[in-house]
């Protein structure tokens, strides 16, 4: 049933919807006719004609520049082998994301129906006016070696074929690393590859040329070590081939100081492993498997140091640390080539990286409290920002002491200043959220288990190691609806609230104490109790729960209500509000109070902008909160404009420390040039706002709700503030994937909580 409802997903993620995974939109104005004319007949003659007097215009007046070529003829596919191009296709659209989440750099992606070298070669050579770049993608040795070279040497465009070098630089850096924890010199290390395909030949090459000795490396394919005497030896494989006496990978790894795995799960043994030198080295990379279990390595040698290809284990050796960065560095200096000389430079950046000071953005996004250069940390992590500045940076000024660049880049701190802006920070921020979730999964609890979107979402993140998700609701229900959509929800805890027992009365005595001067007897209490929100409420309120999700079929006020009486707001702030997180191209803005408060006073908005503040530092967003009114700074009188004015004042007053201002109109608030020519004295005109507090809930239900559906932001929540224990109401009709983010966001909210209580515990 795994599998049945992992291949369903994959098939329904890339066909719903638009299929597939990209598109091209418009990046210049279309909405009118003069738009129109100048996009095409007859405007665009003229930047035509300025190319043809001079052809590097192209860069200038076309997107060239960005653009890069994944192309592959599919006869090598991710671990499918050869496939054909068409089936190789949602691979190349996949690689394409990657470069464009990571690097913002456009891709086309071409799948090529040949399998011969010079007709490839010919097609190829031949699309060098169109783009910028070209990444080669899964196409079989030896065919792929030659290949490039070819392009390389006929083609004035950076080419790289990313499943030779990209494994190669990432493990290189790694191995720089490892060897220096491990007081290893890696020219005099003993390295066993396992493996012969085009990764390990390209990572054999790069570790010679770091320093390694040819004459150190045993080579093992599937007939056992590639030795010099072997008949009919393949060319490349000769290059590492071994006149030692060794002759199967378990002779060659004794004493070996390196394991370098590109081969199949499960290669390598323990007693293999215990034969290796002290302090060994071992990159299990083979994928989604690797060739010894991070488990039993670890338990087997206390001394290793390890990586694999996987995310849910140290040190991964990943390809995305390496190729969206090469790129656009060599792009960004129209380098001719991607030399020798760029792909060391990032070698050595990524591996200089792992030993700087880690953000803590990056160990948020993991979870974890403390990381530093160490076993588990010898290269980056893939959500660390300072990748793209890092890598990039050190790549372009490598292709200009090279002589490959045409152009050159003399303001390195303006550079790095572009490279920061063109992550915009919007998918980012759910992924880091989701790696800090996986990494301390908790308890939550879906009071509408009897929907169909609720279980496919407790799937999810059951699958994905998300949360423990626990259902109510009436068990025959739910059951039915599990095996009518043949999901997968095997060991997860289904509670019916009538069929509770113990828990239900000591939770219906609880309400009862809470509320029995406001009206509600015990009759009544047990009588709430049968309501699922009461009964999710209180099971987050006793700690059986971490977090309760709810509201998919409700109204928010009514779904609201039984969490107020139940768990109550946090006694510090005593205020309860609304906050929706817009993803947008410029990265998040963060609208309150969009759900809960109708038409706040003065004081009222001071509390919300004070919840709003310490929530969004919990995204590692610092807070810069605009008051937002039809006015700016006094220029209207009204009952809007006079209670945001004073609000702005008590928060200048008593909260100083908070970066805000107001009151001011939405487009001064998120246009930080508009705002500085017209009111310099502002404390926000050094950045744009993205943080705004809404003067009543009509004006922030609207502007949500509308940015939404005009397809401007996606729109994550509504995100709950101010309760004492997390409970997240969701929009009646979520998508399942606005659950899986509401969900997500309740795990990390948990984390932050349990964390501040244990901090001041410790205190």
């Amino acid at each position: 049933m795994d599998k049945l409802n992992k291949q369903k997903d994959a098939l329904d993620y890339h066909s719903q919807g638009r299929p597939g995974k990209i598109e091209v939109i418009p990046t210049k104005p279309t909405n009118s006719q003069r738009d129109l004319t100048l996009a095409y007949s007859p405007g665009v003659a003229e930047p035509c004609l300025k190319i043809v007097e001079n052809v590097e215009d192209v860069y200038k007046y076309t997107a060239k520049g960005n653009l890069v070529a994944v192309i592959s003829n599919g006869t090598a596919v991710l671990g499918l082998g050869n496939i054909g191009p068409e089936a190789g296709k949602p691979v190349m659209e996949g690689k394409g994301l990657l470069f464009k989440i990571f690097a913002d750099i456009d891709v086309f992606d071409l799948e090529l129906n040949t399998t011969d070298i010079d007709e490839f070669v010919t097609i190829v050579k031949a699309l060098e006016p169109t783009f910028g770049g070209i990444n080669l993608e899964d196409i079989k040795a030896p065919e792929c070696f030659e290949i490039e070279r070819r392009l390389k040497a006929e083609m004035k465009i950076p080419v790289m074929h990313d499943d030779q070098h990209g494994t190669a630089i990432i493990s290189t850096a790694a191995l720089l690393n490892a060897c220096e924890l491990q007081n290893k010199d890696l020219d005099k290390v003993r390295i066993v590859v396992n493996g012969a395909g085009a990764a390990a030949i390209s990572c054999s090459r790069m570790y010679v040329t770091l320093g390694a000795k040819r004459e150190n490396i045993v080579m093992v394919d599937r007939k056992g070590v590639i030795r010099a005497d072997r008949v009919n030896l393949e060319a490349l494989k000769k290059e590492f081939a071994t006149t030692k006496d060794l002759h199967t990978l378990e002779e060659a790894m004794v004493n070996a100081d390196v394991f370098i795995g590109l081969s199949a799960a499960d290669s390598l043994s323990a007693a293999a492993l215990l034969s290796m030198a002290k302090d060994p080295i071992v990159f299990a990379m083979a994928n989604p498997n690797p060739e010894i279990s991070y488990e039993l390595a670890t338990a087997t040698r206390q001394d290793l140091i390890m990586a694999t290809g996987r995310s849910d284990y140290p040190n991964m050796v990943n390809n995305v640390l390496g190729f969206p960065y090469i790129f656009r560095g060599a792009m960004d200096v129209r380098a001719t080539t991607i030399n020798e000389e760029m792909k060391i430079a990032a070698v050595r950046a990524i591996a200089d990286m792992a030993k700087k000071t880690v953000p803590e953005a990056v160990m948020l996004a993991y979870n974890i409290q403390n990381l530093k250069f160490g076993k588990d940390y010898i290269i980056p992590k893939p959500m660390d920002p300072r990748l793209i500045t890092t890598v990039s940076s050190a790549v372009a000024f490598a292709a200009i002491e090279s002589g490959v660049a045409r152009t050159v880049i003399t303001d390195w701190d303006a550079y790095k200043e572009q490279l920061s802006r063109r992550l915009g920070g919007d998918d980012a921020i759910l992924r880091a959220l989701s790696n800090r979730a996986k990494l301390d999964p908790k308890r939550v609890v879906f009071a509408e288990a009897d929907q169909y979107k609720i279980l496919k979402a407790a799937q999810i993140v059951k699958e994905e190691g998300i949360a423990t998700p626990i259902l109510l609701g009436n068990r025959t229900n739910i059951l039915k609806i599990i095996k009518e959509h043949d999901l997968d929800l095997r060991g997860v805890t289904i509670i019916d609230p009538l069929e509770s027992g113990d828990r239900f009365e000591e939770y219906s005595e609880f309400l009862y104490q809470k509320r029995k001067r406001r009206g509600v007897s015990l009759f009544q209490a047990r009588k709430l109790m049968r309501d699922r929100n009461y009964y999710g409420s209180s099971m987050v309120q006793f700690g059986d729960a971490d977090a309760l999700i709810t509201g998919l079929t409700n109204d928010y006020g009514s779904t609201l209500k039984p969490a107020l009486q139940v768990i109550g707001a946090d006694p510090e702030i005593n205020r309860v509000a609304g906050m929706y997180m817009m993803l947008t191209k410029k990265g998040p803005v963060f609208f309150g109070d969009t759900t809960v408060n109708k038409d706040p006073t003065a004081e009222d908005l001071v509390s919300i902008a004070l919840l709003l503040d310490k929530s969004v530092r919990k995204f590692n967003v610092s807070p810069r909160i605009a008051v937002l009114s039809y006015s700016n700074f006094g220029s209207n009188e009204g009952v809007v404009p006079e209670k945001t004015r004073e609000a702005v004042r008590l928060l200048h007053e008593y909260y100083p420390q908070i970066v805000v201002d107001g009151e001011m109109q939405g487009n001064f608030a998120v246009n930080k040039c508009l705002l500085k020519e017209n009111f310099p004295f502002s404390k926000l005109i050094d950045a744009p706002a993205n943080t705004l507090v809404f003067p009543n809930l009509e004006s922030g239900n609207i502007a949500y709700k509308l940015l939404q559906e005009l397809g401007e932001a996606e729109a994550v929540g509504p995100i709950l503030l101010g309760l004492n224990k997390p409970v997240h109401v969701l929009q009646m009709g979520s998508s399942v994937r606005e659950i899986v983010n509401m969900v997500t966001i309740a795990v990390v909210e948990v984390q932050e909580k349990q964390k501040d209580a244990a901090q001041m515990l410790f205190k």
